[in-house]
């Protein structure tokens, strides 16, 4: 019998798990427990890491999973890596669920850098209001560079000091819109963006308004994965399942 296991934590996995729960199939949701208030899906739900590659194995053999559905985000590459151990240790079938990567206009000011770390480098200069649209995990890094005033866009609240000299934190969840987007850029006075390429339609808008608006981006590459099954919708894992 079929037994399903989704990794999610982005909006592709809550419409996969929709879709899953809708059609009757069997199948488990699992959060990485990053963020403080994850969004209930239709599905039995855990919360929490796996111990690795071989914990993922064997979770996968003690809850009889015959399907694993990478729906992670496309920055969660140690996740990513461990599924794809985890599926050959078990013999289990596998398949990444993922958002195409957003590629640039001819009207967009973009600098591309391979990870946080060359972000950072590239903040050399004077001070400037910046748009940190990274998360939660790396903003350490950017206390290298304390001569910035950096707004940070977070889903919760810190619950602890952030390491950071000058800095103003906006809670918001996605999908975000243009109107918004612009909003929080002429409000916040942002001179500069520093994102990562997550692609989707869900966080573009910030692209879209610093394109109307004329200011550059520090666009942070996907990094790379090794060779895997990987389809761009709903339908085409369900087709996959079936």
């Amino acid at each position: 019998m079929i037994n399903v296991l989704i990794l999610g934590g982005t909006s592709e996995a809550s419409a996969l798990a929709s879709a899953v729960s809708q059609r009757g199939i069997p199948a488990m949701f699992s959060y990485a427990g990053r963020v403080k208030t994850p969004k209930a899906q239709p599905l039995p739900t855990r919360v929490g890491g796996f111990g690795g590659a071989d914990g993922l194995a064997a979770f996968i053999t003690q809850q009889r999973i015959t399907h694993i559905i990478d729906a992670t985000h496309p920055f969660a590459t140690q996740m990513s890596r461990n599924v794809l151990a985890a599926a050959q240790q078990s013999g289990v079938p596998a398949i990444a669920l993922t958002r195409p990567a957003w590629v640039p206009t001819t009207h967009d000011n973009w600098q591309h850098v391979a990870s946080v770390e060359e972000a950072v480098s590239a903040l050399e200069g004077p001070p400037q209001r910046v748009l940190l649209a990274i998360g939660r995990m790396h903003l350490a890094a950017f206390a290298a560079q304390p001569q910035h005033h950096y707004v940070l866009r977070l889903v919760d609240q810190p619950t602890a000091p952030l390491p950071l000299a000058h800095f103003t934190t906006t809670v918001d969840r996605g999908p975000f819109t243009l109107e918004g987007d612009l909003a929080l850029l002429k409000t916040q006075r942002i001179e500069r963006i520093v994102c990562k390429n997550a692609g989707g339609e869900g966080a573009v808008s910030k692209l879209d308004a610093a394109r109307a608006l004329g200011l550059p981006v520090i666009m942070i590459d996907r990094p790379a994965l090794p060779a895997r099954h990987e389809v761009h919708s709903v339908d085409q894992v369900l087709a996959w399942l079936h």
